[in-house]
Parts: structure tokens; C-alpha cells; sequence
């Protein structure tokens, strides 16, 4: 509806996505509905990927490494030539912003699905992208105009700027090449990382700063511009919530604009595409400040990641416009026709690890099966069985959910969270579900320090409070009946017999040292809980993560739990009635993952729980159980996560002081710099630079 038809005729008859995983997914799926034949390009790591098999025909273009694939320009173009595509989509990342790439099919008469190169060139340089704004009369954030050489002049420039400073890469993107310092010491090495990860990344290690706006909102435009001079906002997105400058969750519209601001906004990112002449889809950031004043940040030339949720609220299918621009089709759609129906939250699901510093998690997925549902949409490029490997971004999926309103939405989010299954490897739905849950994030006040600030020893879990410790427990308990159930119907098991069918006392003892009593009753045929903290592990200071009771609380008692599980069931779905029958309903999910009873491995909003249901004397005697005494690990440097080693920074013999680099690891393109756990003399050296490490594996030990 918003471009000039052309007859039934597609617009390319083969179109070759440059690009892996789901974003390449994405646009083959634009490309079955327009009646356009797909090529897919894969490295030797991705031979058996979804992406992969998806096309109409796939190339491999090289091994595992982007550097050797996915970013290798001849190899590509030798694909094209192959298999006969009349148009390249580049998806994001790789090579979707490259201008030489641009430059190449222009030269060889192939389409590229995007804008032209002199647009990509202009906007790719952040330097330069801020001038050129400037002369557009769009807002700038004070910083430093030109490029910073070395470290002398980056101290001179953020003292005349005045910390904090944002240290950036010019050609960066994704949160790549990124450091904010508040000190000189903490600019040198911001510097450092960002010039090598700049370099890594981008293959170009030009490095700006500017002023660090504090207390900002991540607030962006969608653009769709024509070759005719037409062009439309398709209004914002909200991408507060990030974290290292990678976003995490983010929605559309904003809580924080109004009608006046967004058109203001609109019209600043239309003045911007106009001054270089843009065509396609693309993206004007904003920082915008507490008082509601925003500031250019930068423009993306291609297809964002949460393009989504723009999708959602604006009825547009933006891949689609994407590919009828290339093909010189006049945009008919006018900004008056552009409207705002419901909300949209996006959800990144990564293979990472919360509760270690959101560390890249590898392997493979022995178990995913994705939520479904009415106004669910998960854009994924994996399935079950697919391997998240170190050569690429861990990105799962992205879980997509739209609503009536906010409250709607987010509301169908934590309903997906809830029901997605994910084993074989860590991921982060549970620190999805804890910021859909957070206070703050319910009422939309939040800032691109949301994560640090209220995150700021990391993630423990998610808060509970007894009303979820009563649906956790009832979960649990309802697994464990059931399993004796099933035991009982096999064999003359006199303890199954009796937990199946009769009144029974049991002992819920978590992992996380949470231990409680729960007693179950019969009543007319239904079943009642009372539940009794016994041992609470003391909180610790800054935990985020707190357990909501203390030992001797009685959590409920006659609980009316209601479910149709059964043994082999991958989820219990229970109803809890406060009051018995008629009385108050709360309904949950719980996750049931392993059932070896006595111990069961479940997952409640995300979160997975270790728990074993014993008898109490089983409890009484566990006491003199021997205690395993894990290793001293305080004066080793361990790998965080699978990666390659990228410098070794000290020897055999040398001192050193907590805090002090002593190693970089390289892992998913991003650079993580390994300090000394404390002071003293590096004994052993267990690395060198260059060799692929494991999650956990020593590399450096001191005395």
C-alpha cells in the first residue's frame, strides 16, 4: 500500500543476501512473498545453517572466519556472478554499510538493496557525518571536530571538553569501538580498546570523542526514502536499555515523546537524508537528555536490528519498501498517512551468560522451541541442533511482541519469555524477564545507564517474593507428585504410593541454599500446599537478586493447586487458589527441564532452579554429608569465555598490581581486556598470543 504498483511482475527475479543468520532469514522471507528466487551466501562454519537452507540456492564463499567470508567483497561478487542475482540485500552488519562494497555492484551493474555509496560515505564517517549535519541544521552533541591521532592529543581534547567524554571509532556501529571515560587514565585505555576492536571490526581505527551526555534516552527515527525525492518517518524507537552500548530490549513508541517532539525529530532526520541525497531505509539516532533536548548521534545507512517493532506499530513492511525502492519504485505513502497502532517491545535473545558478566556463551542447542502465540513474532536464524559458535554475534533471536498498549505488550513478553525452552547452552532470559519485571522499566523511567545503575555488581537472578516462591514450589511439587505417580503405577513402591496419593511432608532444597517445608493435604479430591521457609541464605550487599523471605516465614498455607501435568510433560501449568475454590487465581509456568527424583531442574520467568523434594529425616542426616572444598582460583587470570587470545601483556618474573592488564581476549569481535586479581609476581604464563582458549582455562598464575 505504500509504493506505486507494477503489475504482478517482481521487482528483481533473484536477489543475494550478504549477510548470515536471521537477518538473512528475514529478508528471504520478503523475497518467497514478492515472488523474488533467493541466494544465500555461507561460510564453512554455516554450511548447515537455517540460513543456509532457507535460500533457493546457497554459495559457500570461505571458512568460518568473517574476515575469510562474510567480509570478502570478491568472494561475494564471484556469487553473484554464479548464480546470475540481479540485487544484493547486505542485511546489517558485515558489509551493509561498506561503500567499496556499494561501489563494486554499481561498477558491475548489480542493484544494491540500500542507498548509494556517496550516502554511505558520508554518513559512515562519524566525523564526517557530524559536520555535514551540522550544515543540515540538525542538533549536535560539543565534542571535539576531527580525528584523535594518539593518546597526547586525546588527553588534550578531553580536558578541554570536560569529563565524562565518549570515546568512538568513526566507523563504528553495534556498540563496536565504544568507550565512555571519566578519567584521563580511564581514557588512555578506552582509547586502546576501542582503536584495536575499531580495527578488528571495521578495518579502520579512526577514533573521535565528544561529550558524554548523562542521564540520556536512545531515541531513533525510522527513515524510508525514495530515488524521487520522497521521503517518510516512520516514527521512533526506544533503545534505552543497553548494555556496553549494545542494545538489549527496546520498544516503540517512546514514553517519553510527545506528538511535537517526534515531528520535530522527523523532520531533522528527513533534513539530514535529504542533504545527501538518501534512498532506502534508514536510521537517524538521538540522544535526547532528561529536558527532553536531543542531539544527533548518528545515522545508520542500512536495515537496524529492531526494525521490527517499527514494523508492528507502523503496518509497514520495511524489508519490502526496501527492495521496491532499489527497483526505482516512487514511494506514495505521505508522513500524513503514517500512524501509531498499539506497542511493540523487542527482546534480544543472546547466548551469553548473565550471571558472569554476560559472557558469550558456545555450543550447541540440544533443545529450542520458540513461543507462539497471537501478537508473538520471533526472527531467529537458528534451530534445534544449530551451534552458536565464537566466529559470530551470539544473537539467538529476537522475540517480538505487540499489544493494545504498553502494559499489553510487555505483558505478552513475559508470557513469551516464559514459555520460550532453551538448553545446551547459557542465555539471558532471565535477565529479559527481571527488566521487564523491574519497577522502573514498568513505569518507563529509564536512561542508557538503566543496566548499570540498577545492575551494578551484575545480574543474580531475578527478586521473588512469596507469592512467586508459591508458584515456583507449586510447580515443583506438582512435577514431583506426578513422577510418583507414574512410579507407583509401575511397581510396589510404598514412599511413591504414599506422596501419589495420601498427605505427605516434604523438603524443597534449592541450590541457592533456599530450603523449605511444604505439606500436602487431600481434600475432596484436590489438592492443598502449606509451605514453610527453613533456611534462608543472608543477602548479600548490592544483590539484586533478593530471596523476599526469611527463615520461619510461612509462605501460604491450604494453597489450592490446580494442573492437568502429567509425567513427561515439558511444562506444568499450574492455578493457585487462595481461599480454595472460587477464591483468588493466580496462574504460572514452570518449566519442568529434568525429572531424576528426587532431583528436578526447572525454569520460573527464565531462571533456571536446581531443587530436590526429600523426606525430612533425608534432610536431618544430609548435614553430615562431606563438604567439597573448591580450588583457589585467587591469584589465577582465567578466560572468561571461549576465544582467541589477542595479546599477552606480561612475563614470567614481572610484578604486577590488582587491576593491571595482563591479557586481552577476542571473542564474537568484541575485545575483553583480563586484569590482575591482585598484586604480585606473574609465576607462569600458560598462553600465547594468537591460540584458542576455553571459558574457565588458566592462562596466567601469580604468587
Amino acid at each position: 500500500r505504500c509504493l506505486s504498483p507494477a503489475g504482478n511482475k517482481p521487482p528483481f527475479s533473484k536477489i543475494l543476501v550478504a549477510n548470515r543468520g536471521e537477518i538473512a532469514c528475514r529478508v528471504f522471507r520478503s523475497c518467497k512473498k514478492l515472488g523474488i528466487k533467493s541466494v544465500a551466501v555461507y561460510s564453512e562454519a554455516d554450511a548447515d545453517a537455517v540460513h543456509t537452507r532457507m535460500a533457493d540456492e546457497a554459495i559457500c564463499i570461505g571458512p568460518a572466519a568473517s574476515a575469510d567470508s562474510y567480509l570478502r567483497i570478491d568472494r561475494i561478487m564471484e556469487a553473484i556472478k554464479t548464480t546470475g542475482a540481479e540485487a544484493v540485500h547486505p542485511g546489517y552488519g558485515f558489509l551493509s554499510e561498506n561503500a567499496h562494497f556499494v561501489e563494486e555492484l554499481e561498477k558491475n551493474g548489480i542493484v544494491f538493496i540500500g542507498p548509494k555509496s556517496f550516502a554511505i560515505d558520508a554518513m559512515g564517517d562519524k566525523i564526517h557525518s557530524k559536520r555535514i549535519a551540522n550544515e543540515a541544521k540538525v542538533n549536535t552533541i560539543p565534542g571535539y571536530v576531527g580525528e584523535v591521532k594518539d593518546e597526547d592529543e586525546l588527553l588534550k581534547a578531553t580536558n578541554e571538553i570536560g569529563y565524562p567524554v565518549m570515546i568512538k571509532a568513526s566507523a563504528g556501529g553495534g556498540g563496536k569501538g565504544m568507550r565512555v571515560a571519566y578519567s584521563d587514565e580511564e581514557a588512555k585505555q578506552g582509547y586502546r580498546l576501542s582503536k584495536r576492536e575499531a580495527a578488528a571490526s571495521f578495518g579502520d581505527d579512526t577514533i573521535f570523542v565528544e561529550k558524554f551526555v548523562e542521564e540520556p534516552r536512545h531515541i531513533e527515527i525510522q527513515l524510508l526514502c525514495d530515488g524521487h525525492g520522497n521521503g517518510v518517518y516512520l516514527n521512533e524507537r526506544e533503545c534505552s536499555i543497553q548494555r556496553r552500548n549494545q542494545k538489549v530490549l527496546e520498544e516503540a513508541p517512546s514514553t517519553f515523546t510527545t506528538p511535537e517532539i517526534r515531528a520535530a525529530m522527523g523532520a531533522q532526520a528527513l533534513q539530514l537524508a535529504k542533504a545527501v541525497e538518501y534512498q532506502s531505509a534508514g536510521t537517524v539516532e538521538f540522544l535526547m537528555d532528561k529536558h527532553r533536548n536531543f542531539y544527533f548521534l548518528e545515522m545508520n545507512t542500512r536495515l537496524q536490528v529492531e526494525h521490527p517493532i517499527t514494523e508492528l506499530i507502523s503496518q509497514v513492511d520495511i524489508v519490502e519498501e526496501m527492495i521496491k525502492v532499489a527497483a526505482g519504485h516512487e514511494l506514495t505513502l505521505t508522513q500524513d498517512d503514517i500512524g501509531v497502532h498499539g506497542w511493540a517491545v523487542e527482546s534480544r535473545v543472546y547466548a551469553e551468560d548473565p550471571y558472569r558478566e554476560f559472557l558469550p556463551s558456545t555450543g550447541l542447542l540440544t533443545t529450542y522451541e520458540e513461543p507462539v502465540g497471537e501478537e508473538i513474532r520471533v526472527d531467529t536464524g537458528v534451530a534445534e541442533g544449530s551451534e552458536i559458535s565464537m566466529f559470530y554475534d551470539p544473537m539467538i533471536s529476537k522475540l517480538v511482541t505487540h499489544g493494545t498498549d504498553r502494559e499489553h505488550a510487555f505483558a505478552k513478553m513475559r508470557e513469551a519469555l516464559d514459555s520460550y525452552r532453551i538448553r545446551g547452552l547459557r542465555h539471558n532470559l532471565a535477565f529479559l524477564r527481571a527488566l521487564c519485571d523491574h519497577p522502573k522499566m514498568i513505569s518507563g523511567e529509564i536512561t542508557t545507564k538503566f543496566i548499570a545503575e540498577h545492575y551494578p555488581d551484575g545480574f543474580h537472578g531475578l527478586p521473588m517474593d512469596p507469592t512467586q516462591w508459591e508458584a515456583l514450589c507449586a510447580g515443583v511439587l506438582t512435577a514431583h507428585f506426578g513422577a510418583m505417580e507414574a512410579k507407583s503405577s509401575l511397581a510396589a513402591d510404598s514412599y511413591a504410593s504414599s506422596i501419589a496419593g495420601e498427605d505427605e511432608t516434604v523438603i524443597l532444597k534449592f541450590t541457592t541454599g533456599v530450603v523449605l517445608e511444604a505439606t500436602k493435604t487431600t481434600k475432596g479430591g484436590d489438592t492443598y500446599v502449606s509451605i514453610k521457609a527453613l533456611e534462608v541464605p543472608a543477602p548479600k550487599d548490592g544483590d539484586s537478586a533478593p530471596t523476599g523471605i526469611s527463615p520461619g516465614e510461612v509462605i501460604c498455607e491450604d494453597l489450592l493447586i490446580q494442573s492437568d501435568y502429567k509425567e513427561g510433560y515439558p511444562t506444568c501449568d499450574v492455578s493457585l487458589f487462595k481461599g480454595g475454590p472460587g477464591g483468588i487465581q493466580t496462574d504460572a509456568k514452570v518449566q519442568i527441564l529434568e525429572t531424576q527424583a528426587p532431583d528436578y531442574l526447572v525454569t520460573f520467568r527464565g531462571e533456571e532452579f536446581q531443587v530436590s523434594v526429600v523426606d525430612p529425616r533425608v534432610h536431618e542426616l544430609s548435614v553430615h554429608m562431606p563438604v567439597v572444598v573448591p580450588m583457589d582460583l585467587s591469584k589465577m587470570v582465567l578466560s572468561p569465555m571461549p576465544g582467541l587470545v589477542y595479546s599477552v601483556n606480561v612475563k614470567e618474573g614481572q610484578e604486577v598490581s590488582i587491576g593491571e592488564e595482563v591479557a586481552v581476549v577476542e571473542a564474537m569481535k568484541m575485545q575483553n581486556a583480563l586484569q590482575a586479581p591482585s598484586n604480585g609476581v606473574v609465576k607462569t604464563v600458560l598462553v600465547n598470543a594468537g591460540e584458542s582458549v576455553d571459558a574457565d582455562q588458566i592462562l596466567i598464575e601469580l604468587e
